[in-house]
């Protein structure tokens, strides 16, 4: 299945840096426009991947964050 997302991006001394918009975490680099794409995808399915061990149980909370 293929999913879009937002890439955003920048120069920063001579390298291409981003990160996907919708999913906080995912940033990554590259020589080019084309290896930062590449990078950033490797990036998404390595966080995609990770699981958390079995006995680790995760919870969530909502908490408010004055902006």
């Amino acid at each position: 299945m293929l999913r879009h997302f937002t890439l955003e991006y920048w120069m920063e001394e001579g390298w291409y840096v981003g990160r996907l918009k919708e999913i906080p975490g995912i940033f990554s680099q590259g020589e080019s426009l084309e290896e930062l794409e590449e990078n950033i995808r490797d990036a998404y399915h390595l966080m995609t991947e990770e699981e958390l061990p079995p006995r680790i149980v995760a919870e969530t909370k909502e908490i408010g964050i004055e902006v």
